[in-house]
């Protein structure tokens, strides 16, 4: 296969992928992140690319990752964060301590068997406090082998449809006991400015193009200014600059309201996570992927469950109710958009605003704490 042929596969790919699930009702089931990054492993590995194709995606699927990132960020509105109620706020913060305590738990028990075991803690963070976007920045900024990061991301793709499963079903009837319960009445939340239902077709709705495109373009400079900035650092800490500049700069750029209100930034900045998604399993190995999905398994599952239940121990500590508790461990563990999902069975739709905010906080946090972790276990072990 020729790069042109290539780099139109892995671009227009995930845009067929969008415009199939609105219009065929079976493909609307599909997770479109986990269809590319299939796609991509099933074009890898049936011997149509030639080795010389490693090197292009990997550009890339790293500049994809880069511009997704300020995409995702542009529409966070950080003033709003101080209107979150107290419990929501403390639950995330517990949440994130959790994951952080368990991660580095888990990492004392894999050290010694993967080189790479300090990486995987730091992506796991990241994944669980903020979301996918997080684990594919904290994949670039460490450099992690690329069958590691898709084997723990196919193992956590497994135990987190679990841990919906148990959230929805038997996590409240049990904790209940333990954490505090509270009326929340039903009330509906309020809207909030990021956008989780944007369809395909909206692209081509008229007067839209110029504002998309002003976003990816403003994404871009940022990037840009990033890659430049990381040069006055040593080469071996340009990457990880780069990706915290990266989140630093679109934080900062969220602040201005022309930037905060651009049209489809969310939606794009997923768009290019597809393009990431099936460039990263086109240099997949499948084989090698199998051979270290065990061990990676049981690490995903020792993060995932151990700071799952000392989240709910800290919370009970701290008298946080348990719709609160389970709304706040969604929005971190599988990202905001599981969020209404979740509030609905738990008859806690006025948290769904609470809820959606933190996984927020988690996306814009997330790559500092994946990192600054990684690189403390690491120095701590020398």
């Amino acid at each position: 296969m020729s790069d042109v042929l290539l780099i139109l596969f892995i671009l227009l790919f995930p845009a067929l992928l969008l415009y199939l699930k609105e219009r065929v009702r079976f493909m609307a089931k599909w997770s479109t992140l986990i269809a590319c990054y299939i796609a991509g492993l099933l074009l890898g590995n049936i011997g149509v690319l030639p080795q010389s194709a490693m090197g292009l995606l990997d550009t890339v699927s790293s500049l994809a990752v880069a511009i997704s990132i300020p995409l995702l960020l542009f529409s966070v509105d950080i003033k709003q964060w101080k209107k979150l109620s107290g419990g929501a706020m403390l639950a995330f913060l517990l949440a994130a301590v959790s994951v952080s305590l368990v991660a580095g738990i888990a990492y004392a028990f894999f050290r010694e068997n993967h080189d790479e075991s300090y990486k995987v803690a730091g992506m796991l963070v990241g994944l669980y406090t903020g979301g996918t976007p997080n684990l594919a920045a904290i994949k670039t900024a460490l450099n992690v082998d690329k069958d590691v990061y898709l084997a723990v991301h196919t193992s956590d793709i497994v135990l987190s449809a679990l841990y919906l499963l148990a959230v929805m079903s038997i996590a409240k009837p049990i904790l209940k006991h333990v954490l505090p319960l509270k009326n929340w009445d039903s009330e509906v939340a309020s809207s909030t400015s990021m956008d989780f239902t944007t369809r395909f077709s909206d692209y081509f709705k008229k007067g839209l193009g110029k504002k998309i495109l002003a976003g990816v373009g403003l994404a871009a400079t940022i990037v840009g200014i990033s890659l430049g900035l990381s040069t006055l650092v040593p080469a071996d800490f340009q990457t990880m600059v780069t990706i915290l500049l990266i989140t630093s700069l679109a934080l900062a750029a969220s602040f201005v309201p022309a930037v905060r209100t651009l049209p489809m930034t969310f939606a794009t900045g997923e768009y290019f996570l597809y393009v990431f998604a099936a460039a990263v399993g086109a240099m997949g190995n499948i084989a090698q992927i199998f051979d270290n999905a065990g061990t990676y398994f049981i690490y995903v599952a020792l993060v995932l469950f151990g700071s799952f239940i000392l989240h709910a121990a800290l919370c009970a500590l701290f008298r946080i109710d348990v719709d609160t508790m389970l709304i706040v461990s969604v929005s971190a563990i599988c990202s905001p958009p599981f969020v209404g999902m979740v509030a609905v069975p738990l008859k806690a739709r006025k948290l769904i605003l609470p809820g959606i905010t933190t996984g927020i906080i988690g996306y814009a946090i997330g790559n500092y704490l994946g990192i600054a972790l990684a690189e403390f276990l690491k120095a701590i072990d020398g």
